[in-house]
């Protein structure tokens, strides 16, 4: 593949412009012709759909339904949540006219859906026999990311899904927040293949107007923390600034509990950062679009067909085992610019048939992760097909953990963690005095903000990093996107 059509830095040498060349010379986005936007293309668009189906296929199960709501907020909302209002203004589009008429009232592009949405429950809402109320919402959000964007990681709109659901009490709305982040781990771990630390949000990087705020945190190449996955109880905030009430089994009217909830498709960027090589892409089999390449290889200057129907017999025996598989038996491209092509795109397998394979009754089979080459039987095609992708996604997933323990360091001083931070970045686990000015001088000095509150407490093995006073928790530093 010539230099122009594959990545021509190395991921080690240049991250961020080897992140660039492999989303947009794999096919998975471009830029768009407005400054902070981007174009999601069909392949990226495939991996998207991945993810969505996995999670609708789960949400449903639990009871939730999916809706749709408003693009458009009228200002008057945002305000009447004044802390949420205040937390989002910076980052709001807003539409001030209609045609050639200026409106009564600016609208403000949604930047999330907590209140278009809790204006509807309002009305929906009366009775115990209403809750719990469990919608999810599948959608694009625009958020002002003008000065500094990074294609899937930072852009002012993004593709995501965010739930938003209506409790009785506390008690049942953290049992969804915690079903949530677990399901978050599921599609994080177990099908994108990436390690994350799961746990609380302080209070001042929680979501705006949130009771609390529960994440799935995970380390870049760079040392920086990606924030994968959040899971909120809302309290009854929102409850009350837009009267949601319901009358109880004691016939008594009271406010409701709200939990939201999303991922978006920052997900994709966090794959492709994070599995990546100088090659392209390396997508985890549960996710990628296309799992198996079927490639003959027929003889030079020769029609190849024993090879050709050999070819499309094991492709068809692939995707009728349920594997996502393909033939590329296109005559205009060579082998070996079909292989770098299907490597820049980071299908897991490669099945390469020849004439010497037909003869033999066998296929080369290939995997991307490893470069490892193997010739099996072709009877067997299908069996060992499905072990590979199994062995890929585990093989994925232990690099990546491997890669995330070496990444976390303990600081037990001020200085140490300073040190880190600036030489060798990742996460920083150290002890903190739950004091927000600790929190505050940190994050001004260093950059880094506490990203997880472990749920489960760790034991405390030092005095506060930052003031050197008795130390309460073990939380988890680090800079981040």
């Amino acid at each position: 593949m010539s230099k122009e059509i594959g990545i021509t830095v190395s991921k080690k040498d240049d991250l961020s412009e080897w992140y660039t060349q492999v989303v947009t010379k794999s096919g998975l986005a471009d830029y768009a012709s407005v400054k902070g936007f981007m174009i999601l293309m069909p392949y990226g668009y495939s991996v998207w759909e991945k993810i969505k189906e996995f999670l609708d296929k789960r949400l449903k199960a639990m009871g939730h339904n999916n809706a749709y709501f408003p693009l458009l907020i009228p200002e008057s909302f945002l305000r009447r949540e004044a802390e949420h209002f205040s937390g989002f203004t910076p980052e709001v589009f807003w539409v001030t006219s209609a045609g050639n008429d200026k409106l009564g009232e600016r609208l403000a592009i949604r930047p999330t859906s907590e209140t278009v949405i809790y204006d509807s429950y309002a009305k929906w809402i009366r009775s115990w026999r209403d809750l719990p109320l469990l919608i999810n919402v599948w959608n694009s959000v625009l958020r002002a990311e003008i000065k500094m964007t990074k294609l899937f990681m930072r852009t002012s709109e993004f593709l995501w899904q965010e739930g938003h659901t209506v409790h009785a009490d506390k008690e049942d709305t953290d049992a969804e927040v915690t079903k949530i982040l677990e399901l978050y781990r599921q599609l994080i771990e177990e099908q994108l293949a990436i390690p994350a630390l799961a746990g609380y949000k302080t209070d001042r990087e929680k979501f705006v107007g949130a009771l609390y705020t529960m994440t799935l945190e995970s380390m870049m190449p760079d040392g920086k923390a990606l924030q994968m996955g959040t899971s909120h109880n809302l309290g009854q905030n929102f409850s009350k600034a837009f009267e949601i009430k319901y009358l109880g089994k004691d016939e008594q009217t009271h406010y409701a509990w709200n939990s939201s909830w999303g991922v978006s498709w920052r997900l994709i960027g966090a794959v492709i950062m994070l599995h990546g090589d100088d090659r392209g892409l390396v997508m985890p089999p549960r996710i990628a679009p296309v799992q198996v390449v079927v490639v003959p290889i027929p003889y030079k200057n020769a029609e190849g067909g024993d090879v050709v129907s050999r070819a499309k017999s094991v492709a068809e025996h692939l995707q009728k085992a349920g594997i996502s598989a393909i033939l590329d038996d296109r005559a205009q491209y060579t082998p070996g610019w079909k292989f770098n092509e299907w490597e820049l795109k980071g299908v897991p397998v490669r099945i390469e048939i020849g004439p010497r394979d037909v003869s033999r009754q066998q296929v080369t089979i290939v995997r991307r992760d490893k470069s490892e080459r193997t010739a099996i039987p072709e009877a067997d095609v299908v069996s060992e097909t499905k072990k590979l992708l199994d062995a890929i996604q585990s093989s994925l997933f232990e690099t990546a953990s491997r890669a995330l323990k070496e990444a976390t360091h303990d600081a037990r001083t001020y200085d140490e963690l300073k040190r880190v931070i600036e030489t060798d970045g990742g996460f920083v686990r150290a002890c903190w005095c739950t004091e927000t000015a600790c929190e505050d001088r940190i994050k001004d000095e260093t950059g880094a903000t506490i990203r997880v509150v472990p749920v489960q407490d760790e034991q405390v093995f030092s005095a506060c990093v930052c003031c050197g006073k008795t130390a309460k928790k073990v939380v988890y530093f680090a800079r981040a996107y």
